[in-house]
């Protein structure tokens, strides 16, 4: 089945709310995050003919985000300026709440950066409920390798923040 450039945008335009999270776990600069998620949709567009549906189209969209985030990442490590969550504008907020779970957020999010680029992926894909046989489609590691290495990442993230 030859699928349209209509049917790959409308894919996209209702999954872009993955790719932006992709983006939020790998960069931390907006910048970086619009870009990244233009490179994104580029592979997406060129891997888009050889999408035939043997998997969710959510499985395939996430294969191709995370390797081009963690390429991309490994391509431009030299060059990528690392600034602390804390040293960033708050945005100011009428709701105390509202405040304290975007606190959270960003503490949640700066601990992230610590783990490794697998480790960011599993643990993304766990917050987005993917069960352990979709990460291993997604990710190409067996499931047995994918608990341990769940476990091991959720140990790291215990230790990061409660040391903060």
């Amino acid at each position: 089945m030859h699928s349209t450039q209509a049917d790959f945008l409308a894919q996209v335009e209702a999954h872009k709310g993955m790719i932006h999270k992709v983006c939020q776990v790998y960069c931390w600069n907006p910048g970086d995050r619009e870009d990244l998620f233009q490179e994104i949709v580029i592979q997406l567009w060129k891997a888009w003919p050889g999408f035939r549906g043997e998997s969710k189209f959510s499985t395939w969209l996430y294969r191709i985000a995370l390797n081009t985030a963690i390429s991309g990442l490994r391509k431009h490590k030299n060059h990528m300026v690392y600034m602390e969550p804390e040293k960033l504008p708050a945005e100011i907020k009428d709701e105390s709440d509202a405040e304290e779970k975007e606190e959270r957020l960003r503490q949640f999010y700066s601990a992230l950066r610590q783990l490794s680029e697998l480790e960011r992926a599993i643990i993304m894909l766990y917050l987005e409920d993917k069960s352990y046989e979709e990460m291993e489609d997604i990710l190409g590691i067996n499931q047995n390798s994918l608990r341990v290495k769940m476990n091991r990442a959720k140990e790291k993230l215990r230790n990061i923040t409660k040391q903060s």
